[in-house]
């Protein structure tokens, strides 16, 4: 009776069952390791589905300790693509991208050095492969290098931005976070570059794998505050939008919802400059005549980006694509110059330099007609700049009949023009504190009276009578104000005559 128990009972199973292959595991130099792992938690596989291959979790992109404790001494290397037979570097190149798969932790310097050292050779060993390969990359090998990349690359960033308000957030002043993890980081975005350039790689193939889900997360690491990552991740989607066709329209479409929240809402990013840049090449391989697409591309999201008070970290990128659009249709110039005006900034004097600098890039590039359209708005704002008190604003306004084409336009339409600006001139000529700019504006007034005296000397007499006039108009406005105190005086007099005398009776 006691044995019909016993043999009921489940038995513990012996060393050589519990492997599910019966015990063979010749096949790799690291068998605890599920070639299906993926340690990125909101990782997903290249077809935009999740990957729950894996039993390991990580956070932020780092190898969790649990993982580590469950494969104690299995993370080892594997033999080099020099000694093994050609018919085998296939295989070996699948199971060293499946070994790359595990992502450490890089805020303890002290741990997994070996396994860090180890990652760090394969990955290197990896790109040599990927340059020298001598056939087309199938299926399979897409799935499993893109299943690769986005373990390593797709994940979490850190952001000293979050807790900020926007009017206290300066990407200048603070110091930017460097990703810990950029030594094994940058070999797999070599890789990926490689991989995207390389003429074994067919994008009919590969755009089921490098597809809108995956564009989508190289965007997002465009957000790093590591200038470094950026870069790499500038020249990739680069080639990826030469490369596949296909996706072109969503990538354009892609960034300019990127810049509608920075402008709109968070007015925090650290990728515009790069995404601009990228922008700037795109603009340029526009075929003419320009699509509807690309003038609205232009009207609501580049003008809108003067906006922003952190201009200065992407105004030089930003410039570029509007002179762009400018030189590709001259029609253009009067809604860049009105959308400038409008943006113009009230209280910040280098905002103020900047625009005046891309203003002088778009007249130049201005014809007559589209320049009459907009010149009473644009040198009204100019009058502004030239008194101002800021000298380098007042400056840079000036410089602008430095430039040929753009003081030939001026003064072919000088009669609307120089008595707009004749005020801020007679002002600077009289008064202003900086001697550089007076001088400057001397020049000006001369070139005016040079070619047209009569219309010099008719301004002259109209902002004398102006002046005239504001004189009398503020004497007769002091004199009122005399008179209103003293009719006030005379009133409470009166009260408190009358109030004494109700007090007597």
């Amino acid at each position: 009776m006691i044995k019909q128990i016993l043999n009921k009972l489940p038995r513990k199973p012996s060393s050589k069952s519990s492997q599910p292959d019966g015990g063979k595991n010749n096949d790799t130099a690291f068998p605890s390791i599920n070639p299906g792992v993926n340690t990125n938690p909101k990782s997903t596989s290249s077809s935009g589905k999740p990957s729950n291959s894996s039993s390991s979790r990580s956070i932020n992109g780092t190898l969790t300790p649990n993982t580590t404790k469950k494969q104690p001494g299995a993370y080892e290397q594997l033999p080099s693509f020099r000694d093994v037979p050609t018919s085998e570097k296939h295989n070996l190149f699948i199971k060293k991208l499946n070994m790359c798969c595990v992502v450490f932790d890089f805020t303890d310097p002290s741990k997994n050095l070996k396994e860090k050292d180890i990652k760090r050779q394969t990955l290197l060993e990896l790109v040599d492969y990927v340059s020298s390969v001598p056939s087309k990359f199938n299926e399979l090998t897409m799935q499993e290098i893109t299943k690769m990349i986005s373990s390593n690359l797709f994940r979490s960033l850190p952001s000293n931005h979050d807790s900020k308000l926007p009017d206290v957030y300066d990407p200048e002043d603070d110091e930017p976070n460097m990703e810990p993890s950029w030594p094994h980081l940058q070999i797999v975005y070599e890789f990926l570059l490689r991989f995207i350039a390389s003429s074994e790689t067919d994008a009919k193939i590969a755009k089921r794998y490098i597809d809108h889900s995956f564009v989508l997360k190289l965007l997002d690491l465009f957000d790093s505050e590591d200038q470094r990552e950026r870069e790499y991740l500038k020249t990739i989607l680069h080639r990826i939008y030469g490369k596949f066709m296909v996706h072109r329209p969503f990538i354009r479409k892609a960034i300019n919802n990127i810049f509608f929240q920075f402008i709109f809402e968070t007015e925090k990013h650290n990728g515009i400059a790069e995404l601009l840049e990228i922008l700037g090449s795109i603009i340029n391989g526009f075929a003419l005549p320009l699509k509807e697409e690309h003038k609205l591309f232009l009207m609501r999201a580049l003008i809108p980006l003067h906006k922003p008070k952190c201009l200065s970290m992407y105004h030089q990128q930003l410039s570029y694509c509007v002179t762009q659009f400018v030189e590709k249709d001259f029609k253009l110039a009067d809604i860049v110059i009105r959308g400038l005006v409008k943006y113009w900034p009230v209280t910040n004097s280098s905002k103020e330099v900047m625009f005046l600098s891309e203003l002088e890039e778009v007249l130049e590039s201005t014809q007559v007609a589209e320049f009459q359209k907009c010149m009473v708005p644009l040198f009204r704002q100019i009058g502004r700049c030239l008194n101002s008190q800021h000298f380098q604003v007042a400056e840079r306004a000036l410089f602008l009949w430095n430039n040929d084409h753009i003081r030939n336009l001026i003064t072919q339409n000088r009669k609307v023009i120089l008595p707009i600006i004749f005020p801020a001139l007679e002002k600077n000529t009289r008064g202003h504190w900086n001697q550089a700019v007076q001088s400057l504006t001397l020049n000006v007034r001369k070139i005016f009276s040079d070619i047209d005296q009569t219309l010099f000397d008719e301004c002259l007499n109209t902002y004398q009578e102006d002046e005239i006039k504001q004189k009398e108009n503020n004497e007769k406005r002091e004199s009122n104000w005399m008179q209103m105190e003293t009719d006030a005086d005379s009133n409470s007099n009166e009260s408190r005559f009358a109030s004494s005398v109700g007090v007597s009776s």
